[in-house]
C-alpha cells in the first residue's frame, strides 16, 4: 500500500460534478480501506464486524432482522452467525413463548471485540487529526457532517 500523500493541487471541483463525486469515492473508499485495517481481530470479516456493530448499535435481533439490516439472505446470515458464536463473539437465545425464534446477541467477549475495535479506528483517526492544521481540522469537522447528510438520504 502506497502511503504517500500526494500533495499535488486538487482542481477546482465546484462546477464539475462528476470530478467531484469521483474524488470524494476515491477518497471515501480509501479511508474507509484504512480504517477497517484497523481492528481487534485480523481474521474477523469486514461482514462478520458489521453484525457485531449492528447489535452493539441496535441490540438484539432475530437471524431474519439481522438480515435484513444487513441486505444478505437468511442462509447467509445464518453462516455468519454460526461463525460468530463459534468464536463466542455471540450467543442464541431462545424465545421463551415461541421455542422455534431465537434471538441473537452480543457477549462480554463480543462487546468487549467491538469496543476495542472502535478504539483502534478512533486512535487511527485522531492521529491522522493531529498531524493536520487547525483549518483542516475544522474543515474536516464540517465535510463530516455533509458527509453524513449525503450518507443518510
Amino acid at each position: 500500500m502506497n502511503d504517500r500523500v500526494d500533495e499535488s493541487p486538487l482542481p477546482d471541483l465546484s462546477h464539475d460534478f462528476s470530478a467531484a463525486a469521483s474524488e470524494l469515492r476515491m477518497a471515501t473508499f480509501r479511508l474507509a480501506r484504512r480504517l477497517r485495517a484497523q481492528r481487534a481481530v485480523d481474521t474477523m470479516s469486514d461482514g462478520q464486524f458489521a453484525v457485531l456493530a449492528a447489535l452493539t448499535v441496535h441490540g438484539a435481533h432475530t437471524l431474519g432482522q439481522l438480515a435484513d439490516r444487513e441486505r444478505v439472505t437468511a442462509p447467509s446470515m445464518n453462516r455468519t452467525v454460526s461463525l460468530l458464536e463459534e468464536a463466542g463473539y455471540i450467543s442464541r437465545i431462545p424465545d421463551e413463548v415461541d421455542r422455534r425464534r431465537v434471538t441473537i446477541d452480543l457477549t462480554d467477549f463480543g462487546r468487549t471485540i467491538v469496543d476495542e475495535t472502535v478504539r483502534r479506528r478512533d486512535a487511527f483517526v485522531e492521529e491522522a487529526l493531529a498531524e493536520l492544521s487547525p483549518e483542516e481540522r475544522d474543515t474536516l469537522a464540517r465535510a463530516a457532517v455533509i458527509m453524513r447528510k449525503v450518507a443518510d438520504r
